[in-house]
């Protein structure tokens, strides 16, 4: 267990003791406890006349299941579960075709049971699900695959629909309907997209949204809507990106007005990335430029952004924080414009979040580091709103590159407070070149 600071001090000697308590590595409480008298110790050898240091609360993290890669390898996106508790995700590669699959797991007893929904077989059928899935209206699961698809573009990726099958099956890895709702066309069919990586989602009236990193009418990336009449689905372009602003790597957000909202890795006079507003304009979208990243502000984001209930949006960076890491921020509408601020700057390189943040319900914050915390190995942390300021606590660290490492997904909060998420790396080095990774979960 990590221990957390949010006290500042103007003296030189106060910041090196306060980076050195939050780069300890503490598995257990009662570390934390001695590391905690250790720092007072030391406290008082350098001058200062005290030191607080709240602990983060006790959490208890473990390894729930272990990709062997006939069941997936690489899970690096969204996890999601149902009414019933049920974990749905997927895997990058594994599988019987080595090109990904769709899992779920299902506590049974102490343990959870994993169930292969779907394994992609490359081509047309699609192949490596970079993004997560969503549950759609109608109940069925919906994702991305980022390459596959239409033999005449080659590799420019799927939008499918996967949904159980319709007789009751007895085996535990019973395989799901799956059908491809959209094959990219990349450049070569109507300046469509390809390699979709970014999560997808849903208007309120069943309209599915995504973006995708290549494509458009200047291969720099676009945004599409997918719309349903019965059993087809017809695409609209909705942005076609250039490259003075382009390459999007997340999808996009929903906003309350209809507006969607999203980042871009490159900005002509902002080479570390932007954020962007497309609003409904007739038949047509408008682009607005909301905010130019910039060196210590975080850079490159990857991961998408969530609204909080006042209408602010937030996000993160993977990298070009103040600490070397990424940054956790802020966009707010102010008096017709909008105010970026830097919640948190994540110490490590370049590895700061990749997937986008969670909120429970008391309005804290929390994500996944891929190659951040204490071992520069990845992190899942916690960001506490308190009087205008956030404070930062690690909730695990990991620890070893050959058993777990570089979580790359989000963070699920189920009812009970528990956490979700996946790590890409680690396990059955024999099988997987570096480590099949698996799925974690922290009680409180």
């Amino acid at each position: 267990m990590a221990v957390g600071t949010v006290l500042q001090c103007p003296t030189l000697k106060f910041e090196l003791l306060i980076q050195l308590v939050k780069t300890m590595a503490l598995p257990s409480l009662a570390q934390a406890r001695q590391s905690a008298v250790r720092a007072l110790a030391l406290a008082v050898l350098v001058g200062l006349p005290f030191l607080f240091i709240p602990l983060a609360q006790s959490q208890t993290y473990q390894v729930i299941h272990k990709f062997a890669y006939a069941d997936g390898y690489h899970p690096s996106s969204t996890v999601v579960m149902d009414a019933g508790g049920k974990l749905y995700g997927t895997t990058y590669q594994g599988g019987s075709a080595d090109r990904g699959t769709v899992f779920r797991l299902a506590r049974s007893g102490s343990g959870w049971i994993l169930s292969t929904l779907y394994m992609f077989q490359g081509g047309a059928d699609g192949a490596y699900p970079a993004a997560g899935i969503i549950f759609g209206p109608d109940g069925a699961l919906y994702g991305t695959t980022s390459q596959g698809g239409d033999p005449s573009c080659g590799d420019c990726g799927t939008v499918f629909r996967l949904q159980p099958p319709a007789s009751i099956c007895g085996s535990i890895s019973c395989p799901w309907t799956k059908t491809a709702i959209h094959l990219f066309g990349g450049t070569l069919q109507g300046f469509d997209g390809r390699v979709p990586v970014g999560d997808i989602a849903f208007d309120r009236a069943g309209n599915l949204y995504g973006a995708a990193s290549r494509g458009g009418q200047y291969d720099d990336g676009m945004v599409y809507q997918l719309t349903r009449s019965g059993n087809n689905w017809t695409e609209t372009v909705v942005h076609s990106f250039t490259n003075m602003f382009g390459y999007p790597q997340a999808g996009v957000t929903i906003g309350s007005n209809g507006n969607l909202y999203g980042t871009v890795q490159f900005a002509v006079g902002a080479n570390f990335g932007a954020i962007y507003q497309l609003a409904p304009s007739g038949m047509s979208w408008t682009l607005e430029d909301l905010y130019h990243f910039q060196q210590g502000g975080g850079g490159y984001p990857r991961a998408g952004m969530i609204f909080d209930a006042a209408g602010n949006l937030y996000g993160a960076t993977t990298s070009f924080g103040d600490n070397g890491g990424g940054t956790a921020f802020e966009l707010s509408p102010v008096n017709g414009g909008w105010s970026y601020s830097v919640l948190y700057s994540f110490v490590g390189n370049n590895g700061g979040p990749d997937a986008t943040l969670t909120f429970d319900q008391s309005g804290n914050l929390y994500g996944t580091t891929g190659a951040d915390g204490a071992h520069q190995l990845g992190s899942v942390f916690k960001l506490t709103h308190n009087g205008g300021a956030w404070s930062y606590a690690s909730l695990y660290d990991f620890q070893d590159a050959g058993v777990a490492a570089y979580p790359q997904s989000n963070v699920l909060i189920d009812s009970s407070g528990n956490l979700y998420g996946t790590f890409s790396r680690g396990w059955t080095p024999y099988l997987c070149p570096d480590g099949c990774g698996g799925v974690w979960e922290i009680t409180p």
